[in-house]
């Protein structure tokens, strides 16, 4: 049985309903036109042993009665238009509905080759939809327009009751017992869509009456199942654009390139079947597309590597023109470069993010015509959101690059920071000094340093800039070396904070400022020196108790010609100074509350008998155990010096 064997005899067509004998009886009668026919009892048969089905409805004849062609039309012919309705109406189901035609049909058309065939508009080929009595074969033919009898019908859009197949030219013998066939178009909106075709292996088996039924069925069936395809389709295109939904949120999410390419490849053949896929990159500098990822068959394939010009391939249109091209045959078209010798069909889509073509999606399948509109509808909205998420795979990347080589920055930075830092605290005879800095970030604004004065003076200062991290490390640094090359002169702490702002106004920076208290140690006569520019001020723990120094002023940067008051304390054996930044009473804990004075003064006077160094990490400790998990906002330093007899231990 070749399906392209064709018999030379004459046609040979059957009157139609009118009595005519045309080579093609082709009518669409008005389906009001008998409205007032018999009743259709008397045509009803028996159903006790009808095969089951799994369908929505059975409307085959009863029994398998033995083939006959008895002229039933007008006996049956309201009942069967009232069923027919009645199916066409109750189900979208395409499969469901062609399958109740046949059944319908079958009840006053007795047959046993019977076939639905709808019409491919991109490939404009007939193919089996629905089948009853043909060979698998026959099944997976595909009819061109104008071939043999369906082909016909379909491209003339007439009906054909042929008596004997054998004087028809070109007539397809997909089946050698077949002996008359009666095929009608199926027309909806002007358009032909598909077929009925029914076939016997009696010679002059059909009746012109036949035909006008078939003509009947055939105006309504078209109808349905252009309802059935449309309601498939929109289906269809509603689960791709929930998948579509599924697969943006899951892209975004994906922070790597690499993974992300590899996700699309496999989120996209839920979309679309595909057999082969692509990523090629735009590079700019070069003009050319790179590959970046590709799977065919379902395996990873990274075989093709060379760059591809813009005016090469499909792909190179497809970025040159910013419009997708779909190809239904390459090997017809010269633009397809001879990657994949099974290739029939491509499809490639550029990758656009704000007006810049970023790359091309590629899609190839073996089979001929393979992407339809739906097709291309859903990768050009998947490759939208792929756009983007490469966009910000891509930024995240170059984010995270930049940030490792910030952290690596930083590191370093830290460790110039500290070693701006004195690295031991002086010694005094009369005196223990203690020192710790904490900064909430890598780097931190707050500064402390001892400068040796000579004669057993030593300065002690603490200062605060403005801001935190690396800009206000940077400043704190600039103080700090402005403060060691005037500390040569050795002025008093109120000299030292006027040279400085004067030293800072002349390199001004806006928004830039620092607090500081400078101090200076006396250990002959157990003398301070203390002068305040904005910072907090030192507490002074006594026998009698904690009270702070009232020394104030204006912080170091913010105005020119300041001038700064000096205190001058005595102190005795057991006296402590303690000297910290804001950022120790501005520490807040996850209700909120701050650490505040009263705190900190609680834990001076809890630890006044101890060390300096042992006040200072108890501070630290009673801080970091108030804040608890909440984040440091701000650098933390503390400095304590205690006055001692040497003669003495210290309790604590």
């Amino acid at each position: 049985m070749s399906p392209n064997k064709r018999k030379s005899a004459s046609e040979n067509v059957a009157p139609d309903a009118r009595g005519t004998a045309p080579e093609q009886a082709a009518t669409h009668p008005d389906a009001s036109a008998h409205p007032g026919e018999t009743e259709a009892k008397d045509a009803v048969v028996s159903k006790s042993t009808a095969e089951h089905h799994a369908y929505e409805g059975d409307y085959r004849p009863a029994s398998a009665v033995a083939l006959r062609n008895e002229p039933r039309i007008d006996a049956v012919q309201g009942d069967f238009l009232t069923r027919l309705a009645d199916a066409l109406n109750t189900t979208l189901d395409l499969q469901t509905l062609l399958h109740r035609v046949a059944d319908l049909v079958r009840a006053v058309i007795e047959y046993r080759i019977f076939a639905i065939l709808l019409l491919n508009d991109r490939t404009n080929e007939l193919r089996m939809r629905f089948q009853i009595g043909h060979s698998a074969d026959v099944e997976r033919m595909r009819i061109r327009m104008g071939e043999g009898v369906v082909g016909q019908v379909a491209e003339r859009r007439e009906a054909m009751l042929i008596n004997d197949v054998s004087a028809l030219s070109n007539y397809i013998d997909a089946n050698s017992q077949v002996r008359s066939e009666l095929a009608v178009p199926l027309v909806t909106k002007n358009r032909v869509i598909g077929v009925i075709d029914i076939q016997s292996e009696q010679p002059d088996y059909f009746r012109p009456e036949h035909l006008h039924l078939l003509q009947l069925t055939a105006s309504r069936v078209a109808i349905a199942v252009e309802n059935a395809r449309l309601y498939t389709r929109i289906s269809r295109q509603a689960q791709s654009l929930e998948l579509l939904h599924e697969i943006s949120r899951e892209l975004t999410s994906i922070l790597d390139p690499e993974q992300l390419l590899e996700r699309v490849g496999k989120l996209l053949q839920r979309v679309i079947p595909y057999q082969m896929f692509a990523i090629w990159m735009l590079d700019e500098k070069t003009n050319m597309l790179i590959h970046r990822f590709s799977i065919r068959f379902g395996k990873t394939d990274n075989s093709f590597s060379e760059p591809v010009p813009l005016q090469r391939g499909l792909i190179g249109a497809a970025v040159s023109t910013r419009q997708t091209i779909t190809v239904g045959d390459v090997r017809s078209d010269p633009r397809y470069i001879m990657v994949h010798t099974e290739t029939r069909s491509e499809m490639a889509v550029p990758l656009i993010y704000k007006g810049k073509v970023l790359g091309v999606l590629d899609l190839e399948h073996t089979r001929p015509h393979f992407f339809n509109e739906d097709n291309v509808h859903a990768v050009s909205t998947l490759a939208a959101q792929l756009a983007i998420a490469m966009e910000n795979a891509g930024l995240y990347q170059r984010l995270a690059q930049e940030e490792q080589r910030l952290e690596e920055d930083l590191a370093m930075a830290r460790k110039v920071q500290f070693r701006l830092m004195p690295q031991t605290v002086p010694e005094p005879a009369n005196a223990e000094v203690a020192a710790r800095f904490v900064p909430a970030r890598t780097i931190g604004g707050d500064l402390y340093d001892f400068l040796d004065y000579g004669g057993g003076r030593t300065a002690i200062v603490l200062g605060d800039v403005s801001g935190k991290g690396a800009a206000a490390a940077l400043y704190a640094a600039l103080v700090s070396g402005i403060m060691r090359s005037l500390a040569a002169q050795k002025p008093t702490p109120a000299q030292m904070l006027e040279l400085l702002n004067e030293q800072l106004q002349e390199r001004k920076l806006d928004a830039q400022y620092v607090t500081m208290l400078f101090a200076i140690w006396n250990d002959n006569d157990r003398t301070l020196q203390v002068a305040n520019a904005g910072a907090c001020q030192p507490l002074f723990c006594r026998a009698k108790g904690v009270e702070a120094i009232q020394a104030t002023g204006i912080p170091l940067g913010m105005f020119s010609d300041v001038e700064y008051e000096e205190f001058t304390l005595s102190t005795q054996p057991g006296d402590m100074l303690v000297f910290y930044s804001d950022g120790m009473i501005d520490a807040e804990n996850d209700r909120g509350e701050m650490f505040d004075m009263e705190r900190l003064t609680t834990v001076l006077e809890n630890n006044r008998h101890c060390s300096a160094s042992t006040m200072v990490a108890n501070i630290l400790k009673e801080v970091s155990g108030f804040q608890g998990t909440v984040e440091h906002f701000d650098d933390e330093t503390a400095i304590a010096l205690r006055v001692i007899d040497p003669k003495k231990t210290v309790e604590c």
